[in-house]
């Protein structure tokens, strides 16, 4: 028996189905399901029986899930005591993240952070993709990890923010806005590098959509990817979140939208008391920047 499991069975019974449950802790829903049955077979019980198309708790379900709120609860103060006793001075942080994705820390979380919490040394782990990230936390080679959602089960997962991806084209470039899918065939544009960690991502994307476009550079060189749009050389596929200076280019949204869930992941053991506090201020600064978005 382990914490991930009582926390997925008490998140099943709160949502009715495990399908719901999983969605919500941000997981994968056969990894979820194979989790409880896993402690089913342990205690030798029947926690959920069907019903419709959801599942309800059984007689000895319902005690197990009130013994596992206590047990969580509990788990969670004594954390709570660990990390206020410290408050994350002098500790060391160190946060995974992919190339596409370490923008989101060093330019944007980590600045507010640092002034925040200037006794915490932070680390940032380059990974080369996503299974990269995943194996540095199963290896506590890294505290919290910033990365596509959902994850595999036997991580827990924290959403930050939905990115949109866009196109970024030259001026005079006419097309549609918001633009099909379908328009990427056969069109120019600026790619990263072959064999990278960032043209893996979009060679993910174009590959969903079915579309063959061209490619007219290919280079890592992330600075000068509007230099070479704004000469016409080609679009470009990048986030909306992470754009900053396209004075004279046009940005369209495609139909229906590109998006990725992001988020803050990290293994299911306790935290450190300075991952814990940069875990509270990410949250905090995503539910800010969603307000000012609402406004």
């Amino acid at each position: 028996m382990n914490l991930r499991q009582l926390r997925y069975v008490v998140a099943t019974a709160d949502h009715g189905t495990m399908t719901s449950a999983a969605q919500a802790l941000y997981v994968a829903q056969p990894a979820l399901s194979r989790a409880v049955r896993e402690l089913e077979r342990e205690l030798g019980v029947e926690l959920f029986a069907r019903s419709g198309r959801g599942v309800v708790l059984t007689a000895v379900g319902e005690q197990v899930v009130r013994q596992a709120r206590v047990a969580l609860d509990a788990v969670e103060a004594i954390e709570g005591l660990s990390g206020g006793r410290s408050g994350g001075q002098g500790a060391e942080l160190r946060i995974a993240a992919t190339a596409a994705l370490e923008p989101e820390l060093t330019g944007r979380l980590l600045p507010r952070f640092a002034r925040d919490q200037p006794a915490v040394r932070v680390r940032v782990i380059r990974c080369a993709g996503r299974e990269a990230v995943a194996a540095a936390l199963r290896a506590g080679r890294a505290d919290l990890a910033v990365t596509d959602l959902p994850v595999p089960g036997d991580l827990a997962a924290h959403p930050l923010e939905q990115r949109e991806v866009v196109l970024i084209s030259p001026p005079g470039l006419r097309l549609r806005d918001p633009l099909p899918l379908t328009s990427l065939d056969g069109m120019r544009l600026v790619l990263p590098a072959r064999g990278g960690a960032l043209r893996s991502e979009i060679d993910a994307l174009l590959a969903r959509t079915g579309a063959r476009p061209v490619p007219a550079v290919e280079s890592d060189e992330r600075g000068a990817w509007l230099g070479w749009v704004r000469a016409g050389m080609g679009s470009l596929l990048w986030y909306r979140s992470q754009l900053d200076d396209v004075d004279g280019l046009t940005v369209r949204s495609f139909m229906p939208p590109v998006t990725r869930l992001i988020g803050l992941v990290h293994a299911h053991r306790r935290l450190p008391p300075a991952a814990r506090d940069f875990l509270a201020f990410a949250k905090e600064t995503s539910r800010e920047a969603k307000v000012r978005d609402h406004l």
